[in-house]
């Protein structure tokens, strides 16, 4: 069943038991009200008879003509009443109810006895029902008279049933107009719904650049179409990332077998000396080498992606750290008479893996030897500030173009500068080295200029005194 379907019958079935019990109350209500205004009616008229035969001392013979003239209220064309003697025989009775025969009921002469009023409803064949009160009239604690004053309920009766026909009549007409509105607001409210469906459809179907238009009011609705385009958004981010890097990845194992596969047939095509088959064979040990580091490089980091990677926690000496790679260093620039120098080099401890913030230097340090000119300079420094640690690494190197550093940290990302100064790299070295700071609950950042040389600076929080 449609949810717009569902939400109108619920509607409708909610506003039915509203509408029959607020039917139901109301008249109830209007009964009790009408029914206790002619018993109050009643009463009055009582009272005033009670009061005549007072002022008339209670003669036992009452000129009838001579009441009424005194009192007219008591021959009212909605009312009747009767004077009955102890015994319960009729004394006087009004003119307007000498063809009817009312007589006084034993529950109201046995009440009456007890000096207690009484109403009461009677119905006669043919008639229309009554309503009764009997008054005792009481002299020295003995009766003298019973006053009963009556009126038809037919009136009543009329009035109750048009109330119960209108409420018959509107109810079923209050109910179709408000299932009519819940129908249409149902569908108004549900508009933006479909065009989420409508926007998931064509998701689906492969265009993640689909995004909502609906409107973006602080409401439910907005609410979710807001975060709807942000998944999506979010989506649309990550599959480019995974394009790029299976188009990435898949390029770079290409090109070591393709020269792997180029050389080996170009060796088998004649007969060659002993020494070209050895350098073939070197050539590819090579680009095996190359292979083997960047599937490593890529488990790493599918490890670390997946929180695989175990990290310690304990305190690290930059300081020692960064004279260990200093020493490493020196050796891996005399290659290409690179000079690597110590500059400002603070005590600082912080909190971490050393093996894995050892990686972090020696990557950078890596890269600034290899993407420095021969005769270049390669400094390292370790300054704190605050409560943070500042690890940098400054080459003389082909530098990065503006365009190209927001991007130097992606996966298998290379500029063209890098890849034409040398064919060494995988693309993933600042990339590991992006997560292990970021596990360290630090960053890296680098700035450049093109044929000058970058830095590279490493931040990351000093150990607190307590740890």
């Amino acid at each position: 069943m449609p949810l717009r379907l569902r939400l109108t019958l619920w509607y409708g079935s909610t506003l039915a038991l509203v509408l029959i019990v607020f039917s139901v109350v109301l008249y109830n209500v209007t009964a009790r009200s009408l029914r206790d205004a002619v018993d109050q009616s009643l009463e009055e008229t009582a009272n005033t008879a009670v009061r005549s035969l007072e002022e008339r001392g209670f003669l036992p013979l009452i000129d009838e003509e001579e009441l009424l003239s005194q009192f007219p209220e008591l021959a009212r064309i909605d009312k009747f009443f009767q004077i009955f003697s102890p015994s319960g025989t009729i004394t006087l009775r009004s003119p307007n109810i000498k063809q009817h025969e009312v007589p006084l009921s034993r529950t109201a002469l046995e009440t009456t006895f007890s000096g207690k009023s009484i109403f009461e409803s009677a119905k006669y064949p043919k008639e229309p029902p009554l309503r009764l009160v009997s008054v005792p009239i009481m002299y020295r604690g003995t009766l003298l008279y019973i006053v009963q004053v009556g009126t038809s309920m037919e009136s009543i009766e009329d009035t109750l049933r048009r109330l119960l026909l209108v409420l018959l009549v509107t109810m079923p007409i209050a109910l179709a107009v408000s299932l009519a509105s819940g129908w249409f607001l149902a569908g108004r409210a549900l508009r933006p719904v479909d065009a989420i469906t409508l926007a998931a459809q064509r998701i689906a179907a492969g265009d993640l650049s689909q995004r909502l238009t609906v409107s973006t009011a602080p409401d439910e609705i907005g609410r979710l179409a807001s975060m709807f385009n942000d998944m999506i958004g979010r989506l649309d981010v990550s599959f480019r990332q995974i394009r790029q890097f299976t188009s990435d990845a898949s390029h770079e194992l290409r090109t070591p077998l393709t020269v792997m596969k180029g050389e080996t047939e170009l060796v088998l095509r004649r007969p060659r000396p002993l020494g070209d088959y050895q350098s073939v064979l070197e050539s590819n040990l090579e680009e095996i080498d190359r292979m083997t580091r960047i599937v490593d490089e890529l488990l790493f980091l599918s490890r670390a992606d997946m929180g695989e990677v175990r990290m310690e926690a304990l305190p690290v000496s930059l300081e020692s750290l960064v004279e260990d790679i200093y020493r490493q260093a020196t050796l891996l620039g005399q290659d290409r008479n690179i000079a690597v120098a110590l500059g400002t080099v603070q005590p600082a401890v912080v909190q971490g893996d050393e093996l894995r913030l050892r990686e972090l230097l020696l990557n950078l340090v890596e890269n600034a030897i290899k993407y420095s000119h021969p005769n270049g300079k390669v400094e390292i420094a370790l300054v704190t500030e605050g409560s943070l640690a500042r690890l940098s690494v400054t080459d003389q190197g082909i530098g990065i173009v503006p365009d190209d550093l927001p991007r130097i940290f992606h996966r298998f990302f290379r500029t063209d500068g890098a890849r034409a100064h040398t064919k060494k790299g995988t693309g993933l070295g600042l990339a590991i080295c992006t997560w292990i700071a970021e596990s360290h609950k630090g960053r890296i950042d680098v700035t450049s200029e093109p044929g000058v040389g970058s830095t590279f600076t490493v931040t990351i929080p000093l150990a607190t005194p307590s740890a």
